[in-house]
């Protein structure tokens, strides 16, 4: 029996017995999320070189952390709003604002990292609340008095991102942070000392393609690489 045979009546079957499920799909894909974001910070995670971490907040929207150099300096502070949104699958929406103060501190009392925990409560038809983990990644650089550009501090939304997924019907779905605009191109924000930066936080949406999809869509490119190929018939030995 050929293997293009084979091949054909697997995917004719696959797509056969799927109707019903790609169907779901795109009902899934027509979906308008919306709700409220309401973030709290969470535990920090202090670097190597920060023996002597100071720090307040979490549990609330506002983290300070570090020692202030002078007194009545200030410590650096992280300030996190929610808001409302509505929006449709892989479209960008604004999903917190985020305040950033960078304060003059010593250098082994600061963190590196610090958890942004996202409580969003989903309005009807998903009636549902959930917490979404990130991390934010904080980068603290020595003061150059010469050069002010040079003591900016950074803040990075970090790569390594859990807790993103969430069930609504018989679909799964992610929220992801894409970044500090809205092409998701800027990952990071700075300060200068002693001086504030605002910005918002973008997310986005996106479904999770159910495992029978993923396997029929592998089974047809198989089946397109083995036309395009075909089995060699074998020589006649001489």
């Amino acid at each position: 029996m050929k293997l293009s045979f084979v091949l054909a009546t697997a995917i004719s079957s696959f797509f056969v017995s799927s109707t019903t499920g790609f169907g779901f799909s795109g009902q899934a894909q027509a979906l308008t999320f919306s709700g409220i974001s309401s973030p709290i910070w969470g535990n920090p995670t202090p670097g190597s070189t920060d023996t002597n971490p100071i720090y307040t907040g979490v549990g609330s929207n506002t983290f300070t952390w570090g020692k202030a150099t002078s007194s009545p300096g200030l410590p650096n502070q992280l300030t996190s709003n929610g808001t409302s949104f509505s929006a449709d699958i892989n479209s960008v929406f604004k999903i917190a604002d985020l305040t950033y103060f960078n304060g003059k501190i010593v250098p082994d009392t600061g963190i590196e990292f610090v958890p942004l925990n996202l409580n969003v409560s989903f309005s009807p038809p998903v009636g549902t609340s959930q917490v979404f983990d990130f991390n934010l990644r904080l980068v603290n650089t020595p003061n150059d008095s010469k050069d002010p550009g040079k003591s900016a501090d950074l803040v990075f939304l970090d790569a390594n991102l859990s807790n993103r997924s969430f069930t609504f019907g018989s679909n799964k779905y992610t929220l992801e942070l894409i970044g500090f605009n809205l092409d998701g191109r800027q990952k990071s924000i700075q300060a200068l000392e002693e001086a504030t930066t605002t910005t918002a936080i973008y997310a986005k949406i996106k479904t999770i393609p159910e495992p029978a999809s993923v396997f029929g869509l592998s089974l047809l490119g198989i089946y397109l690489i083995s036309r395009k190929n075909p089995w060699k018939k074998n020589t006649k030995s001489r």
